[in-house]
């Protein structure tokens, strides 16, 4: 098994936190969350993959054939729709934030409700 998309999947995890950690604006703090997330699916897709391996359906299947994990597969499937849904709500919350208080900026934000 190669090592490569863990060290993707590593990269893209600590390039997106670094961008979150450093970001002085709402937007690019959410994108860069968003591709700590892309290195999840990476992380995924390096567990679930094996070399000569065909799709978990046994109606086909000879015996002794190796198949993919299914379970990754799932997991992979929820971490893409669970992404995209925190992803829609956080940009969401960004933009009611700017027009609330006119600033993208976290520390330019004093007090939201009044």
């Amino acid at each position: 098994m190669t090592v490569l998309p863990y060290l993707v999947a590593a990269f893209l995890i600590m390039a997106g936190l670094a961008g979150a950690v450093v970001s002085r604006d709402l937007i690019r703090t959410i994108v860069a969350l968003s591709i700590a997330q892309s290195g999840t699916y990476v992380l995924l897709l390096g567990i679930g993959w094996r070399r000569n391996a065909t799709a978990p359906v046994f109606a086909d299947t000879d015996p002794g054939v190796p198949v993919v994990d299914p379970v990754v597969q799932a997991l992979c499937l929820t971490d893409v729709v669970v992404g995209a849904t925190v992803l829609s709500l956080l940009l969401a919350l960004a933009v009611k934030v700017h027009q609330t208080s006119g600033t993208r900026d976290p520390d330019g934000l004093s007090e939201l409700g009044g």
